[in-house]
């Protein structure tokens, strides 16, 4: 057992933290305050190969294992989640084409992403199907060579913006699982729409939206997993997926303890500062406590994903855990800010609002218990 950095992961880290301080932190307020996509910040994330990282480098992309992608989305997210989960989406939307996808498939979309700055995106969930993968309604039909999709996808992070989308559809409702395949849709098919943006609570910098699909045709050539198959694609996207969610709660929590730290030194109360209660002490005590517990989880289940021992349970643990103690840290960290920290004049307030998606997308803390629970009563700790 080895927890120490490779001189290429601890270059990562250094080009992701300088970047992160001197392009996100500056603008991440004003971003989230307008609710405006991060499309700058983007094309120079492309430059510096912060974008696209786990699409392998014979593709053009960053050729990155899962390992070293966590360890680049906790300094981003450390900066801004929204810029964060705006970055990871092409990366979703891409894996499923990484697991899938056939030579052809690989080099035109997987290409497409790398030639230059743009966007894809991952349409799983919809209206009445978001922890309920298997109850989506958004129907497809075959005929002859084509297929014609018609349904509506809801909460899709980047969707306003995508160049294609990897959709998930249903030959028969009725079927669940069974019935499921995936297609890559291009975002300028007809009959291809996208809805209004959501006016979220948080990471608001990240655009979400639904995307609506009216007799959309596409080609036997865009077909990414046959019927009966598409269910198995999603979940082992979102197997590989979830450590990016638990680098995003610890590059959060990071954040919130640094801003604590550095609050409770100068602010003073009853004639010190307030780091000398120990009140305060025992709140940034159990924050370090819970971010720590969170990148270890996070790193055992990247360093399982990238050396091919995909493990659903390791990764909802990481997920699960992650999300809650990072809602939990900013909750604290406004609490040790007191009425300055339910202001906008400090960043914690953004931090909590932020937080609470983590608890919530690809897959709710609830659902993640679901999967742990299953998992001991089949086959126990070990």
């Amino acid at each position: 057992m080895d927890f120490s950095l490779s001189e290429e992961q601890q270059q990562i880290v250094q080009l992701s933290r300088g970047f992160t301080r001197d392009r996100i932190i500056p603008v991440a307020a004003e971003l989230d305050r307008k609710h405006q996509f991060p499309l700058e910040i983007c094309r120079e994330a492309f430059e510096l190969g912060l974008m696209n990282a786990e699409i392998p480098a014979e593709y053009g992309g960053g050729g990155l294992d899962t390992f070293d992608h966590v360890l680049m989305l906790e300094e981003i997210n450390y900066g801004c989640t929204a810029v964060g989960t705006t970055l990871s989406g092409n990366n979703l939307a891409a894996v499923p084409i990484i697991l899938a996808g056939n030579e052809e498939q690989k080099k035109r979309y997987l290409g497409e992403l790398t030639s230059e700055p743009c966007f894809a995106a991952f349409n799983c969930s919809e209206p009445d199907a978001g922890s309920d993968v298997a109850g989506m309604r958004t129907k497809v039909v075959q005929h002859g060579d084509d297929y014609v999709i018609t349904g509506q996808k809801r909460w899709i992070t980047n969707g306003s913006v995508a160049r294609f989308h990897t959709v998930f559809a249903t030959f028969d409702p009725s079927l669940r699982h069974a019935g499921m395949a995936a297609f890559i849709v291009p975002a300028d098919a007809p009959g291809v729409k996208v809805g209004r943006l959501e006016e979220k609570m948080g990471q608001r910098a990240s655009h979400t939206c639904d995307v609506i699909y009216e007799d959309v045709k596409v080609h036997k050539s865009q077909l990414l997993a046959p019927q009966g198959q598409g269910f198995k694609l999603a979940m082992k996207t979102f197997d590989r997926s979830r450590p990016w969610i638990a680098a995003g709660a610890a590059g959060l929590m990071r954040r919130a303890i640094d801003e604590c730290r550095a609050y409770a030194q100068e602010r003073k109360a009853f004639g010190q500062a307030i780091a000398q209660f120990q009140a305060i002490q025992f709140m940034l005590a159990d924050m370090a406590i819970k971010y720590e517990a969170t990148r270890l989880l996070m790193l055992k289940a990247a360093w399982l994903v990238s050396n091919g021992k995909l493990d659903a349970i390791t990764s909802s643990y990481a997920k699960a855990f992650g999300a809650d103690a990072a809602m939990q840290v900013a909750v604290d960290a406004v609490q040790v800010f007191g009425g300055y920290g339910y202001t906008t004049e400090y960043p914690v307030e953004k931090l909590m609002r932020d937080a609470k998606l983590l608890q919530i997308y690809e897959g709710t803390s609830q659902v993640q218990r679901m999967v742990i629970a299953k998992n001991l009563f089949a086959h126990g700790v070990l």
